[in-house]
């Protein structure tokens, strides 16, 4: 009940109190930090003066790097952002979506939907939401409902995000074959994720925008069907990048044999002036996906991949804390390179992107506060061990009915580390071996690890307060989050259900 204390305040604090993610985070961070030395003995024992305090400065010094991780991404992204709405880019893309359909629900799906499962399956670490939910606010949605619709959207393709990263980190893990836990991930999220969709669409009505159910369903299986079966055939790597590139070119091509899509804009101008003035404003994304396809070609070729994770920024101290980040494969990296290529593609003059980035570093300094306090204290409860005294409780208090809450124990690992591979790292050993205590699949418990890992990213702290820093939500970020608690609730819960009628079928017994 002590190590749940700071999970729980966070969430009374931001959904009753409606208290920011900054303040938040600082209270649950002050109490953790008073129960971990009180009642769980961490520190130094029998140490005075600095020794006692190395540890918690160890756990800060983790916290902060990880910060500085993320606001790698954050920064490109928001100049990148800033950079096309001073420049005109935005209203280009909303005049050319509009040629290829008048609906604002169905650029949505398009933008919210679509491109937000590309970036995830390119880039992963919080990219999409940084980068769709401007988009989304570009169409003309307020920015609540723009971060709801990202986080939404992307949630599905998660367990395979940056090039199937989160299974191969539990590939590393166990020695389980990354194919086998694949597709059986695959087809949970395949099996419920029209769960997803009937929230993203609900969101859609209720800010007016009715897409109607054919092209809902259309975008959620033209999705969701090819990346069960990249993930059935060759893995992990390119499920949900494949199939949102599948999902998308499908999307499309059946909206150009509509009607609405010979929709004239405002502007003038024919089709291909549309076409030429659509790849001038969005220049920095396509240098973007260039780049990502490039480094997965880049990935495949062993000496080149050895090159590529040999450069890296790393440190220790403090009694055995540390952190480490490969800046040439990092998504912060390549959104730097797409808006610095981007804007000279563009034409635009250095000291607009000077200016560009200046401005978004301005907005970062009160979102820095927030997603601190949310690492650090993500660090404390990990080697305080509130996290292994949560785990311990879980096993004992649940036994058979362990399938029922795999999910759940995925998802939490994500609300208290905010990666889906981080909470892999953190629990798939611990669901390997409950799987064997209690004789039940290992392959398919692991993969509900990666199923809960994924949704848990649309109720994360600090991912909502990255998503909401990119639309000028920052102090606003309990808004956000009571919107998402339901949808993950319900999400885990089906999941769980389904996971344990597939074990009772013997579905995910063999292989």
């Amino acid at each position: 009940m002590l190590a749940a204390t700071p999970i729980a305040a966070i969430l009374g604090l931001m959904l009753g109190l409606r208290w920011s993610a900054a303040r938040a985070g600082a209270a649950a961070l002050a109490l953790a930090a008073v129960l971990a030395v009180g009642v769980f003995g961490f520190g130094a024992p029998g140490s005075s003066g600095a020794g006692a305090l190395q540890p918690l400065a160890g756990v800060v010094a983790e916290g902060g790097f990880l910060t500085l991780t993320i606001l790698w991404i954050l920064w490109p992204a928001l100049a990148l952002h800033r950079l096309q709405q001073t420049r005109g880019a935005i209203d280009t893309l909303r005049t050319s979506l509009t040629r290829l359909t008048g609906s604002t629900a169905l650029q949505a799906l398009l933008v919210g939907w679509l491109m937000a499962l590309f970036f995830e399956g390119a880039a992963g670490f919080g990219t999409p939401v940084a980068l769709a939910a401007p988009l989304l606010v570009g169409l003309g949605f307020a920015p609540v409902p723009a971060v709801v619709l990202a986080l939404l959207g992307h949630a599905v393709g998660v367990s395979f995000g940056a090039l199937g990263t989160p299974v191969l980190a539990q590939v590393a893990l166990t020695g389980l074959d990354g194919l086998q836990i694949a597709w059986r991930t695959a087809l949970l999220h395949t099996l419920l994720g029209g769960v997803m969709m009937a929230f993203f669409v609900h969101t859609l009505a209720a800010n007016g925008h009715r897409p109607g159910w054919r092209w809902a369903a259309l975008a959620a299986a033209g999705f969701l069907v090819p990346s069960m079966a990249l993930a059935a055939l060759l893995g992990p790597e390119l499920a949900t990048l494949g199939g949102a590139l599948a999902g998308g070119a499908l999307f499309i091509a059946v909206l150009r044999r509509q009607p609405v899509a010979a929709v004239v804009s405002p502007h003038g101008g024919g089709p291909s002036d549309a076409t030429s003035g659509l790849a001038h404003a969005l220049a920095p994304y396509g240098v973007l996906v260039v780049g990502v396809v490039a480094l997965a070609v880049a990935r495949l070729w062993p000496p080149v991949a050895d090159a590529l994770s040999g450069v890296q920024i790393s440190w220790q101290g403090f009694g055995g804390y540390g952190g480490r980040m490969q800046p040439l494969t990092h998504p912060g990296t390549l959104l730097l390179a797409s808006l610095l290529i981007g804007a000279r593609l563009q034409r635009v003059p250095l000291r607009e992107v000077g200016g560009a980035l200046t401005h978004s570093a301005r907005q970062l300094v009160a979102v820095t506060l927030a997603l601190l306090a949310m690492l650090v204290l993500s660090r404390l409860m990990l080697h305080a061990g509130f996290i292994g005294a949560l785990e311990h409780a879980a096993v004992q208090l649940v036994g058979p009915a362990w399938p029922w809450v795999a999910p759940a124990v995925g998802a939490l690992g994500s609300f208290v580390t905010g990666s889906a591979t981080a909470s892999n790292v953190l629990f798939t050993s611990l669901q390997a071996q409950t799987a064997q205590a209690l004789s039940l699949p290992v392959t398919a418990i692991v993969a509900a690890q990666g199923f809960g890992a994924a949704v848990g990213n649309i109720v994360c702290p600090h991912n909502i307060v990255a998503g909401a820093a990119t639309v000028g939500l920052a102090g606003r970020e309990s808004e956000i989050l009571r919107r998402m608690v339901v949808p993950c609730m319900l999400y885990l819960a089906l999941g769980g259900a389904m996971l344990s009628g597939l074990l009772w079928s013997g579905l995910l017994n063999g292989s």
